[in-house]
């Protein structure tokens, strides 16, 4: 995803929210329309199980149109939107029964690569993902996935920016040494 492709999802979700927050609820189906696939591959890298995340991503739409106008009256809606995602995706993840399962977290490694190598890496870029902690997965999914700044991530976990950052840069140090058996191998490959 490029830089500009995260700009125009916040943008969206801006312009839907104050269509919401005016009345328009048609412009609720056009939020998840532009929204869903994103925020499900969110809830799943908090959750990491599929169906639950599907479960918080209807949560999270339900609560927004319950209240429209939340959304709308937000200073940054694309990062209250997730935000709602978070915490319904926390609410799922505190009824667990312990020892749930953990599914699929990582969706693309790269569309240029044949299909067998990018199921290869893509299973091993799970299985790295899936050694980190909890807190550090989240912030890897909103900063490459979401391509937020760490002050937009710090407003979705309520923490402080640094925080956000110092989370970041654990967990890319970590994913460099369990990935790199095969960093050759895709660098050679681009």
């Amino acid at each position: 995803m490029d830089k500009n492709e995260g700009g125009q999802i916040a943008k969206l979700v801006a312009e839907y929210s104050l269509q919401l927050g005016e009345g328009d609820l048609s412009a609720l189906g056009r939020l998840y329309d532009a929204t869903a696939a994103r925020l499900l591959r969110y809830a799943e890298a908090l959750t990491r199980n599929r169906e639950d995340a599907e479960d918080a991503l209807q949560y999270s739409m339900i609560r927004v149109a319950k209240n429209p106008r939340k959304l709308g009256k937000a200073d940054h809606p694309w990062a209250y939107f997730l935000k709602i995602v978070r915490n319904e995706s926390l609410k799922i993840i505190g009824r667990r029964k312990p020892m749930h399962s953990i599914s699929k977290i990582l969706w693309a490694v790269g569309s240029d690569v044949a299909q067998l190598e990018r199921e290869e890496w893509r299973t091993q870029v799970q299985t790295a993902i899936k050694r980190l902690p909890a807190e550090q997965a989240e912030v890897v999914a909103l900063k490459v996935w979401e391509n937020m700044t760490f002050l937009e991530i710090s407003v979705v976990l309520g923490e402080s920016p640094n925080t956000a950052a110092s989370r970041y840069r654990y967990a890319l140090e970590k994913l460099s040494r369990f990935l790199h058996p095969i960093a050759d191998e895709v660098l050679n490959e681009y």
